[in-house]
């Protein structure tokens, strides 16, 4: 386990904060006890941030000799990926297949942005007079990354990685319940070579460090993922300093499957799309959209199916549904589909927690699925963030867009159907971030990603996530090396 010290502004240092206990939810066990960074020490870190990112040093490095930085870094979370992982589930109790996904994927999306920060060109744009005019990129300065507790190292990666290469500073706030792994990408930072004071890891509460970073004038952009009401307050604080910000919120996303579809590839995608990560997920298949003509059969097997899934301890590689992220979480989780019971719901599989005395002593609840609700039900409207799926039916393709349309949030969403023509007019109509066809919860670096509607504002990721954490400035050059005509007459004879 990292030491439990902060890293502010390129220096070790014991937090001035409230206590913070990260917990291995799998076993209530206590992974290490550390205090979180108070608002003085976010001020000393945005104060070495600034002076970090002004230097030349930094600042005025090319682009390919910025993209060393995170090719090294790159390299160092590949060559602690056992490390990495086996923290984040002791944090997180994700299982250690999905925590080394994980790492990975952070590795490949630092080394994604290297390769773009190499690849991507400032524009000559088209003359219209005597000058010849550019448009260039500029770094903002400094930024703030509030991440979640769900997949931190992923999470982290996806803000850090682009902020660097488009040469800011970047402060990272980790979730209070998973702190550690971002310790250790502070660790892996630093040992490839970042000028000091360019990044900062910061946990503690968001009352106090959160706001900090979010109303603190030298703050350039807050990059945010995480509750939608958490999301809405950032959002108003960054409009009285006019400043960017991308907020990836929640979701209650709705999949579909159309009588023609493959069933064992919709039943596969399904069970992934709401049961892995054990629900905790914001693009969380959480609202299943059967067609009537197969609603009954398909929803037999798919209860089936969901029975036979292995939950488990996080370290057992047979384990496909771990523990939630803490007792707090999973008593929540518990008292949402009870509310949905009491308004009557039925249950078809799971609402419980599991009955093996090995499991006993952590934060573990079945697989469960509901049905029996229209979609107007609290079950349907509210994000659960939990392994918890609600089956509707419906009859055409004009009722399934209404229904899935008829929701808060836009995150994601997924369609199963042997018709690509249908799958295409079904995709586009629903609004949403993320449209997945006979598939579910695929991810690529290259890739945009964000919500609509009460899932955010922005989008992460791709080339264009470089440029999100850049200013655009255009510059004139005269080409004719003649005083300017309006002011040409008043120059002769002096």
């Amino acid at each position: 386990m990292p030491d439990g010290r902060l890293f502010v502004g390129g220096e070790w240092e014991a937090g001035t904060g409230p206590e913070i206990t990260s917990v291995f939810p799998a076993d209530g066990s206590v992974n290490r006890v550390l205090r979180g960074a108070s608002r003085q020490d976010g001020l000393r870190a945005i104060a070495r941030a600034k002076a970090a990112q002004a230097d030349p040093a930094w600042r005025g490095l090319k682009p390919h000799e910025r993209a060393r930085y995170l090719y090294r870094i790159a390299d160092g979370i590949e060559a602690n990926a056992e490390r990495i992982a086996r923290i984040q589930t002791r944090d997180t109790g994700k299982t250690l297949r999905e925590t080394r996904m994980l790492a990975a994927s952070a590795a490949g999306t630092f080394r994604y942005f290297g390769a773009v920060l190499e690849s991507m060109d400032d524009a000559l744009t088209a003359q219209r007079g005597d000058a010849l005019t550019m448009s260039v990129w500029e770094p903002l300065g400094l930024v703030a990354a509030i991440t979640p507790w769900n997949s931190p190292i992923a999470s982290d990666a996806q803000k850090v990685a682009p902020a660097l290469a488009a040469g800011n500073a970047v402060l990272l706030k980790p979730a209070s319940w998973s702190p550690l792994v971002a310790l250790e990408l502070a660790r892996i930072v630093e040992a490839a070579g970042l000028p000091k004071g360019l990044f900062s890891v910061l946990p503690g509460s968001g009352r106090e460090i959160g706001t900090l970073l979010v109303e603190h004038p030298d703050i350039a952009r807050v990059s945010f993922t995480g509750g939608t009401g958490t999301g809405r307050q950032i959002a108003r604080q960054a409009a009285e300093k006019l400043m960017p910000v991308s907020l990836e919120l929640g979701g209650k996303s709705p999949t579909i499957v159309f009588a023609d579809a493959d069933p064992d590839l919709a039943i596969a995608g399904i069970l992934f799309g709401i049961f892995s990560s054990t629900g905790q997920s914001c693009i969380a298949g959480a609202r299943l959209f059967v067609q009537r003509a197969i609603h009954d059969a398909f929803v037999a097997r798919l209860v089936r199916a969901t029975e036979r899934l292995r939950v488990g301890h996080p370290h057992d590689p047979a384990t496909q549904v771990s523990c939630l992220v803490h007792p707090d979480h999973r008593d929540a989780v518990e008292a949402h589909v009870a509310a949905a019971l009491a308004e009557g719901a039925t249950l078809l599989t799971g609402g419980r927690r599991p009955e093996d005395p090995a499991l006993a002593g952590g934060a573990y609840y079945l697989p469960t699925v509901l049905a029996g609700v229209p979609n107007s039900a609290r079950i349907c409207r509210e994000e659960i963030f939990g392994p918890v799926l609600v089956v509707l039916p419906f009859e055409d393709e004009s009722e399934v867009i209404a229904q899935a349309n008829d929701s808060d949030y836009g995150l994601a969403c997924g369609i199963w159907t042997r018709d690509f023509p249908k799958a295409w007019r079904v995709g586009r109509a629903i609004t949403t971030g993320t449209v997945w066809i006979n598939t579910y919860k695929q991810f690529s670096i290259s890739t945009p990603f964000g919500g609509e509607k009460d899932s955010g504002m922005a989008r992460e990721k791709g080339r264009e996530g470089l440029r999100a954490y850049q200013a655009q400035k255009s510059v004139y050059t005269d080409l004719t090396g003649r005083p300017h005509p309006w002011a040409a007459d008043v120059l002769e004879g002096l």
